[in-house]
Formats: structure tokens, sequence, C-alpha cells
């Protein structure tokens, strides 16, 4: 068993304090021997921070510890005595946190308890202890909150993060083939207590998590060091208080952007560069062949990018979006082939697009002959979004859509009808109303095109049905920090439920005035909080030989998806534009900071001649981008899935360098 301590800290001036008395610290190092099962061994601290054990063993480890009440700065040297492959760990024991008292924060993966996900993936279904390996995260830390005591601990891994390692398995105990940075973090129930774990290298249990929805058995990390080689690392265990949760989301975030402070990634390219290649993708992919119009921008492959039979209007494919993107950048450059397309696409939707009651034809599958006929307020609001934007674009030119607007009109209808007691909206459903899936994350995708509908329309029943939606997104999911299901293809917390609640309370803003408008951007402002969470403040290690790491790609400022799909993509859209918004509202420089972190990484894989970057053709933007140990069923860390779809990445770059769009509409 482990000797428990209450710890004293050594401050530089070389007094003593108690970091705290609800904190004891366990510590163990595991020694692996090849083709031999890995011992591990308790250690006690002694005189000048030495941590041994009963045994003795061929490395020495030194801890010293800086700072103050609340911070400390926990530094450990790992030497080797002998050549040695070691695994380090250290728990921080917080006896006053009981274990089902408190709630969990892992960035850009674990929120709560992980209860919306399925036992198939990360969460308390399958263990109330976890652990993982640090480029999972978009910062690298822990964060455990008391919701009795309103109190919180945090551990940050600190850099330098320069190298990673390729290893022979997924699982098991695995020798590394080099030198890494990734260590590893989480909490574990001991006896009733919650604990802050860490440690180097990555230790992921009581599973690991390969790909979607399949949990593997544990992995255990062995670094070498040889005789008399060392090893530094450094973690800082900090304390606070919140109110809530989401004010213990928000405290944590702006401790992560101020402790690894990105800074934008030099970019090669401007808005206007960035997108006349875009813009290829709309010359390459459009399919002029069925009833149909459409540019081909789902299940592509990777390695040829050839059209496929599939039309999407919202979600992954974004049809409608990219072809108002598309006539808008012809007319402003003169390219009558776009012009044509673009019209050509919206032609063939207003007359073949839509079902016997007015909803969008959301996904249609030429190839197989086949289609969905179970809808989602997600596809029909992203199309009615679209086609609001082309509406207004068109107005301001002087040209009349009537059958649009008629067709508009009948689906916000159809929407309206949808729109629950509570405000919310079914997730999916069929042509006859039918609810197939009742659940409300969706909800906010709704609130975009009813606020753009009231102000095009003049029509203040759209606007009463986006209050409707507010009401819903404070009361259940902003409240509640309680952010799922608004991406299609996974059931559990995801980025896109918070960038668009955030977005939705942006929107309503615009269109409100005096403590309605405040109280919106109040809301907006807490959602942003936790959209940001899931975008990457440090630059992810990769080994040589993964592609993404060889190109010199930098994970800051990108966004992983959701606890389902651990990869990160472009998926941006406006959210960029109501940074810099909130930054302006609510005086918070941070804010306009990342926002240009974001703008200027998420274009560094765009793909131009002698840049491909793992792409077949100039402007399909990457999506799926796998940067930890995690992969779609193809490739894994450092590389893509062989499909993608750059449908939506083409179309969120897109509204990402447009940023006036917005205002310019509401105006």
């Amino acid at each position: 068993m482990n000797k428990r301590l209450i710890v004293t800290f050594i401050l530089l001036s070389g007094c003593m304090i108690s970091y705290s008395q609800e904190t004891k610290f366990e510590y163990n190092i595991s020694l692996k021997s090849p083709g031999n099962p890995a011992r591990t061994y308790s250690l006690q601290e002694g005189d000048k921070g030495i941590l041994s054990s009963e045994e003795t063993l061929p490395v020495e480890i030194i801890q010293t510890r800086t700072g103050n009440g609340a911070a400390i700065k926990i530094e450990v040297t790992v030497t080797a005595r002998e050549k040695i492959y070691y695994n380090f760990e250290e728990i921080c024991r917080i006896e006053s946190f009981r274990h089902n008292d408190c709630q969990f924060f892992l960035p850009g993966f674990w929120y709560h308890r992980n209860l919306r996900s399925p036992k198939e993936a990360p969460s308390f279904a399958t263990s109330d202890s976890w652990q993982v390996r640090e480029d999972r995260l978009s910062s690298p830390l822990t964060g455990i909150y008391n919701e009795k005591t309103h109190s919180y601990y945090t551990v940050a891994r600190l850099g330098p993060f320069e190298n990673e390692s390729l290893s022979a398995h997924n699982s098991g105990e695995v020798i590394l083939t080099g030198k890494t940075s990734i260590g590893f973090t989480g909490f574990r129930n001991i006896d009733g207590s919650s604990s802050l774990v860490f440690g180097f290298p990555y230790n992921e249990a009581p599973k690991t998590y390969i790909r979607k929805l399949t949990l593997a058995p544990a992995v255990k990390a062995f670094e070498k060091l040889e005789k008399g080689e060392s090893k530094k690392l450094v973690w800082e265990v900090k304390k606070g208080t919140a109110a809530d949760y989401s004010m213990f989301i928000a405290n944590t975030w702006t401790y992560a952007f101020d402790t690894y402070k990105p800074l934008p990634v030099n970019s090669r390219y401007n808005t206007t560069e960035a997108k006349k290649i875009l813009s290829n993708f709309f010359t390459e992919s459009f399919v002029g062949t069925y009833d149909l119009k459409y540019f081909s921008g789902v299940h592509l492959r990777t390695d040829d990018c050839i059209s496929t039979g599939s039309a999407e209007v919202g979600f992954v494919g974004r049809v409608l979006l990219n072809a108002y993107n598309a006539l808008e950048y012809g007319e402003q450059n003169n390219i009558p082939d776009l012009i044509t397309k673009a019209n050509a696409i919206f032609d063939s939707y207003l007359r073949h697009g839509f079902t016997s009651n007015g909803f969008f034809r959301e996904f249609v599958d030429f190839t197989h002959k086949d289609e969905t006929h179970v809808y989602s307020i997600r596809r029909q609001s992203e199309g009615a979004f679209a086609i609001l934007n082309y509406l207004k674009y068109e107005r301001n030119k002087g040209r009349k859509h009537p059958e649009w607007e008629t067709r508009i009109k009948t689906l916000l209808q159809n929407i309206s009808r949808l729109q629950q007691t509570d405000g919310s909206f079914p997730r999916k459903f069929d042509d006859t109303f039918k609810i197939e899936d009742k659940t409300g994350g969706s909800t906010p995708s709704a609130t975009l095109p009813l606020t753009m509908a009231y102000s095009y329309f003049k029509d203040k029943k759209y606007l009463e049905t986006a209050r409707r939606t507010a009401s819903y997104l404070e009361k259940e999911i902003i409240s509640k920090s309680d952010y799922f299901s608004s991406t299609l293809d996974a059931n559990c917390e995801d980025k896109e439920a918070s960038l668009y609640a955030s977005t939705a309370m942006y929107y309503l803003s615009l269109v409100s005035s005096g403590k309605e408008k405040q109280h919106y951007a109040d809301l907006s402002l807490k959602a942003a909080y936790f959209c940001l969470t899931w975008y990457y403040t440090w630059d992810v290690p990769f080994a040589q030989g993964q592609m993404l790491g060889d190109v010199g790609l930098k994970t800051r400022g990108w966004g992983n998806v959701s606890v389902e799909n651990n990869h990160v993509d472009v998926f941006i859209f406006e959210f960029a534009t109501v940074l810099d918004w909130l930054a302006k509202q609510k005086k918070e420089p941070r804010f306009s900071g990342f926002s240009a972190v974001i703008k200027s990484s998420m274009l560094q894989l765009m793909p131009v001649k002698d840049h491909m970057f793992g792409i077949a053709k100039v402007g399909y933007y990457p999506e799926v981008v796998q940067h930890t140990n995690w992969d779609y069923g193809k490739n894994g860390k450092g590389f893509y899935n062989d499909i993608f779809a750059p449908g939506w990445t083409v179309a969120s770059l897109w509204q990402m360098l447009s940023p006036d769009r917005v205002e310019k509409f509401f105006k």
C-alpha cells in the first residue's frame, strides 16, 4: 500500500507553507524489463524532495515544489542509474472531495460525467475513474469541481511539448520507439474521494479509446532512459472557487489560455488568396447529371477526390450554402462558370429539392437510388439558413424570388409546427411530422434561420418562435451546462452544440435591444466558454513519419469534435465572428486573441500545387484530421481517414473568411 503524506512545499525563499490540509500525495514508478511484466513501486518523499522506495531502484527521482496557497508548481526529475524503461505516476488525493459530489473536466473530451455518451465511449457508464493521454485534450489538464463546496482543483502539464514516438501496440504495456512529450492526466475514485492523477509517459485506464465506439484494454507506455540520462517533468496544481460548473469551465479555460499563451500561426494566405484556392472546389465538384444539381462534398476519397452521387443539404454536405458562396464569389470576380453552376443548384432545389410536405430532401444518394426519409432539425435549419442568405443577397442585387420565399415560408411553418411546448425542437422526424428523436440538443441550429426570417420577412412570429428556443436553451442547455447531440453522427457531448448555442444567442442579440440584448449576450458568453474548451490551446507533437507532423501542422486553434469522434477539424463558421463580437461586448481581449489564433491556424492545410497535404485536388480542404491515438477506421494519428467531406470544410472556412456577413444581413 502507498504511504499517505500531508505534503509541505518549499518556497523559493526557503520557508515552509502548507498547500492544503485536504490534499495528500502518492507516487508510483513502474519499471519494465523487455519481455517481462512491469513492476510498480510505491514511493515515499524524503529529505530534499527525494522520492524513494523500500527497495533499491536503478533510478533517482527528485521533486521540488514552488508556489503559494492557490497554485504550486511541481518539478520532477527522473535520472537513470542504469538503463531503464519507466512510467511515473503522481496522485493528488483531495480527501474533502467526495467523488459522488464532484463533476469532472478534461478539455475537449470530458464534461460532467460524460453520461450523454454511450457506454462504448469514455463515460461514467463504464467507469468512474479515467486517465487519458494528453494529446486527446485541447489543453493538457484535468479539473475536478465539487458541487457542494463550489471549489475545484486543476492539474496542468507544462511543456515543452516537442516529441512524439511511435508505438508497436495500442494496448497493454508498450515500450516506445523513441522520445515522447505525451504524458497522461485524469481523475480517480479512491475510497470514495476524488483524486487528480497525472504522470509520464502516457498511461490510459481503465480503457483506451482507439476508434469510434471502440474501447480497448488499457495502455501503459514506457520511455527509455540510458544510464545517467534525466527527464524533467513539470505540472501545476491549482485550487479555485466557482459558483457553478459553468463558471468553473470559464475559469479553467481562462487559466489554460493564460498558461499556454497560444499565438497566431504564420499564415501564407490572406482572405483573397484563401478564397481563390477554395473556389476550385466549386469548379471541380459540380455534378449536373441528376434532377438535383450539387457540389459533391460528401463520401469522397482523399486520394482521388472523385465526385460521388451523394447530395446533402446541410451537416457535412452544405450544398446550398456553397451554392451561395459560389454565386457571390463568381459575381465578385466575374467568373461566369461559377455563377451558372450556383444558379443551376438553386433552380434544381427549388423544383426538385422538397418533399410533398415542404421539407428539404436532406440527403439523396443517386448512385444507390436511395435517400433518407428521416429528417433532422439541423439539416433543415442549415438549408433554410443558406437560402435566406441567398435571398437577402439577391434582394440587395435587385433580383426577386417569390417562389423561393414561398418555399422557405412553408419550411419555416413546418419547423414551427415541430416546436415542443418547452421551446425545443426534436432532433429527428419524418415527413408526416412523426418525431423519431425528441432530444433537444440540436435546437439552437433552428434559432439562426428563425431570427434571419424575422429580419428578412419582417414577421414577428419568427422572432417569437426563436425566443422560445432561447428560453429552452437557457433553461435546459446553458444553465445546466449540458451541450449535447448537435452533431448527427454521434450521441454525446459535442463542440457543435455549444457553438450553435453561443451563435444563436449572438443572432438574437443582433435583433434585440436594451436588457434583452444584454441577456442574450450574457448567454452567448456562457456558451462560448464551453465551445472554446474544445479548441486546442497548445501544439500536439507528432512523430516523424506521421504526415501531419512532417508538414508542420500546429494544432492550436483547431477544435476537437466530440466525445465519440476524437479528432480535430475546422468547424468554425460564424464562431470566430462571435468571439470578436463578445471581445468588444464583454471587454475580454482573450476572445479576440484566440479568434486570431483560429483564423490563422485553420488555413494551414490548404491544398495547393506542391503543397497538397495528402489531398488529391486543390481547395478540397481536409476534414477528419487525426491528431491523437484514435482513428475513424483508417490510418491513425498524423493522417486523415480515407473518406472525407470537403463540402462542409469549405463552407466553414468560407464563412470564417466572411466575418461581416451576419451583421450585414441584419442591417
